[in-house]
Formats: structure tokens, C-alpha cells, sequence
């Protein structure tokens, strides 16, 4: 169980850093498509980062160690996300430590690395885009934490692995009220953690309007690539868990080669759909002004309020 159980994190692991770069290249394409452009090949990531590799590091003067550890940030706590969250299996050697509190705290651990970087530049920019960054967050964390409470409550655990395994063996809780008030809380509040539209336009390079791209601006390089990188896999990572909360089917309960092999697929079509669904959604969606997200990302979470009263009325604690 053990041999099989870590090749599925590894697999689990390898899957969400190799497919991030082609996720983000299939949301490109089917925006362009409907856009009415023929649009880059979905490689067409991964040529870019490969491209950025192989340029030299550059580090703005007067930077200091905040900057130079924000890429590797990143991209280790992503990674370690994407083994904790129980996207391809639920009975691996680490579904006993994928504890909701422990997924978000490493989630902002890496927005407060890239936060800090881009107050370390100096910049007008990157302080702007740092402040914008954390106020997302500080509004975002909380959703995320009460809407995957809310599904927790009947499973009398905050381990992700047992929320997921309730879901399996008791579908009906995900149609209900509480359950479909979480997840809708949780995919605003996975558009805001990953800076889509209508929280933010990752297309964009508007000095008034950038977000993220904000605290990115002075990375160059094999760090520019990293902070991509890390981007793109948190974006996949909570694509998945979107998926494996609100959709468990697919996810294996065993450790046979079969079912881990199947667990793959079926979580590799489900990522790309969503990322499909919301690269159309994209196309016709704008871009809220900076004072009007507060406002969305507080309906979000009173949505998760609303979710875990339900669920406290409906499992009857």
C-alpha cells in the first residue's frame, strides 16, 4: 500500500506540475477561439518557460532575501499542496496530514512570499500591486476555510481526504442547500486566489488595473519562470479541489494500479473542463473595478456563512 500509495502522490505531484503549463494553454486557446483568433498552440506555455529558463537571472538593486526566495516559494508550497490535496486518491501515505487549516495556511504562505517580493523592489508597481494582492487575500482565505467547513460538518472532520471520502459515500449532501451554497462560495473565491476575471485579468499589463502582474513586474529570468509556473499549478491545484469537493466521482478509494490509472483520467478531464468552462465565462465577463471586489468577495463569504448555518441545521449538531 505504501509503495503504490506514494507513486500515486508522486504521479498526483508530476501530473498538476507537467499539465499546469497545457491547462493554461488549453484556457488560452478556447479563448481565442471564441474570440475569433486562431491563438497559439496549447505548448505554447511550456515553450515560454523553457524560453525564460534559459535567459539570465536578473535582480533589481537593492533587493534582498524577500525576492530572491519568492519563486522557489512558490512553487515548493504548490507542490506540496498538490500532495496534500486528495485530487487522484484518498488513501495515500499523506491523506491523514491533508488537513484543511494546514492546505490554506501553505496557500498563503506563497501569496505573502510573492506580497513581500513586490514590496522589496521598491517599486510604486510592486508596493500597489502587493496591497491589492493581500486585500484579495485577507477577504479570500476565510471563504475558502468556511465554504469547505460547511462540507466538512456532516464528516466531523476538517481532513480533506474524509471530506471527499463522505462526498463518495453520501452524494446527496453535495445537492443539498449547504452544500451547493459552499460551492458556490468556493469557485469566487478560487477566481479571486488565482487571479481570473472578474477579480483580475491576467492578460492585462495596465498599471492602474494589474493585480498580480503587479508584484511580478521585476522578476526576470528562471525566477519570471517560477512565479509562472506556480501560478499556473495553484490555479490547477484549486481547479482540482473545486472538482474533488463539489464532484468526488472518479477519485480512487483503493491503491490498485488500475483505479489509480483511472483516478488520472477522469481528474484530467474534469480540470480541463472546468478550465474550458471558465475560459469561455472569460469572453464575456469584465473586469470589476478595484473598489467593487471587496463587495463580490463579501458576498462570497457570507455565502459560506450561509453555508455552514445550513449545515449546522441540516446534520442536526
Amino acid at each position: 500500500m505504501n509503495g503504490i500509495g506514494t507513486a500515486a502522490v508522486a504521479a498526483q505531484v508530476t501530473l498538476v506540475v507537467v499539465g499546469a503549463p497545457l491547462l493554461t494553454g488549453v484556457m488560452r486557446k478556447v479563448r481565442a477561439r471564441l474570440e475569433g483568433r486562431a491563438g497559439a498552440a496549447v505548448t505554447q506555455p511550456w515553450r515560454d518557460l523553457r524560453k525564460l529558463l534559459r535567459k539570465e537571472a536578473i535582480t533589481p538593486l537593492g533587493t534582498g532575501p524577500a525576492f530572491r526566495a519568492a519563486p522557489p516559494l512558490l512553487v515548493a508550497t504548490t507542490a506540496v499542496v498538490a500532495a496534500l490535496v486528495p485530487l487522484v486518491s484518498t488513501t495515500t501515505p499523506v491523506s491523514r496530514r491533508a488537513d484543511l487549516i494546514l492546505v490554506v495556511a501553505l496557500l498563503g504562505l506563497g501569496t505573502v512570499a510573492v506580497a513581500l517580493a513586490g514590496l522589496d523592489t521598491g517599486t510604486a508597481f510592486g508596493g500597489m500591486g502587493a496591497s491589492r494582492q493581500m486585500t484579495v487575500a485577507a477577504l479570500v482565505e476565510p471563504t475558502i476555510l468556511l465554504a469547505v467547513f460547511a462540507l466538512s460538518m456532516p464528516t466531523g472532520s476538517t481532513n480533506l481526504s474524509a471530506i471527499v471520502t463522505g462526498g463518495l459515500h453520501d452524494p446527496v449532501r453535495l445537492a443539498s442547500p449547504a452544500g451547493l451554497l459552499a460551492t458556490a462560495a468556493l469557485a469566487v473565491a478560487v477566481l479571486a486566489e488565482t487571479g481570473r476575471l472578474p477579480v483580475d485579468n491576467p492578460a492585462t499589463h495596465l498599471e492602474l488595473t494589474m493585480v498580480h502582474e503587479a508584484t511580478a513586474l521585476e522578476f526576470a529570468g528562471p525566477d519570471l519562470a517560477l512565479v509562472e509556473l506556480g501560478t499556473q499549478m495553484r490555479l490547477t491545484v484549486l481547479l482540482g479541489l473545486l472538482a474533488s469537493l463539489s464532484a468526488p466521482w472518479g477519485i480512487a478509494t483503493t491503491t490498485t494500479p488500475l483505479a489509480l490509472a483511472l483516478a488520472l483520467a477522469v481528474l484530467t478531464a474534469k480540470v480541463a473542463l472546468l478550465g474550458a468552462a471558465l475560459a469561455a465565462a472569460e469572453v464575456f465577463w469584465a473586469k470589476l473595478r478595484l473598489f467593487r471586489v471587496p463587495e463580490l468577495l463579501a458576498g462570497s463569504f457570507l455565502l459560506a456563512v450561509l453555508a455552514v448555518t445550513a449545515s449546522y441545521f441540516l446534520t442536526g449538531e
